[in-house]
């Protein structure tokens, strides 16, 4: 089934598939980070920091499940964490955690944008653990996508616009949404809402490569070559190993198409 980014409730669903060497490895991950600039010990790789940082919006979380704020921290740290899983048993389980956090945060404040927001990037995991099915959760995902836009189009660095750019991208356009008029009407425009965050203009170029369009990947090209060293400086907890990789494949695939 296709893939979301980027994408039954249960009182208290417990986490499964996190092993002890898991465990040890991301204890390790974090003594040997070192400490950032207010003294806290910040973990050394992405996956480690997703995992931090999920532990301790579960904890607020917990504390207080009637705290808009908690709830809304602890559905996005549920979906972040969710896309470092390597097995659907544990990818399942924190987006179940993080539907069941955005249901309630949306109960309680119908035009909470997170709220919206979150709900659709779980169900997108969730998505990504069904064989079959998945496509039922696609229209759900799309309307989340499209109340949160309504709400705040720039949550998340126009996360709104570029999540239901990429839904529209990856879903079949038979029997499902995917369109690609739509497609690039939201990835350019969350490109225009925030053109420093690499993320936005790495999915438009990915989808100019797919569509073969070369002037226009070659304008995403020179963007990405020119705001990409002060990226790395505005937001160091980015999964920069993704993204690089993501971005050394453009060079490549721009060379085979013979983009000059």
């Amino acid at each position: 089934m296709f893939a979301t980014h980027n994408y039954a409730t249960c009182q208290r669903p417990r986490l499964r598939g996190l092993t002890l060497l898991a465990a040890v490895g991301f204890a390790l991950a974090t003594v040997l980070s070192g400490a950032n600039e207010s003294g806290q010990i910040r973990p050394a790789t992405p996956m480690a920091r997703a995992q931090a940082d999920f532990v301790a919006a579960q904890k607020q979380y917990e504390a207080d499940r009637t705290n808009n704020l908690a709830t809304g921290e602890f559905a996005r740290a549920a979906y972040e964490r969710a896309d470092f899983s390597t097995n659907d048993t544990e990818r399942a389980a924190l987006a179940v955690q993080g539907i069941a956090a955005s249901r309630k945060l949306i109960a309680r404040d119908p035009k909470s944008a997170p709220g919206h927001y979150y709900l659709g990037m779980n169900l997108g995991q969730m998505a990504r653990t069904k064989l079959l099915g998945a496509l039922r959760i696609v229209n759900e995902m799309e309307r989340e996508f499209k109340t949160a836009r309504e709400l705040d189009e720039r949550l998340d660095h126009a996360g709104p616009d570029r999540s239901l750019g990429l839904l529209y991208y990856e879903a079949p356009a038979f029997g499902s949404v995917g369109s690609r008029a739509k497609a690039r009407k939201h990835l350019e425009r969350a490109v225009e809402l925030a053109p420093d965050f690499p993320r936005n203009r790495l999915c438009l170029a990915e989808a100019y490569v797919k569509w073969r369009e070369k002037h226009l990947l070659k304008r995403e090209l020179a963007a990405l070559e020119k705001l990409w060293p002060e990226a790395k400086v505005r937001f160091p907890d980015a999964d920069w190993p993704a993204w690089s990789r993501r971005w050394q494949k453009l060079k490549a695939d721009a060379l085979e198409l013979q983009v000059r």
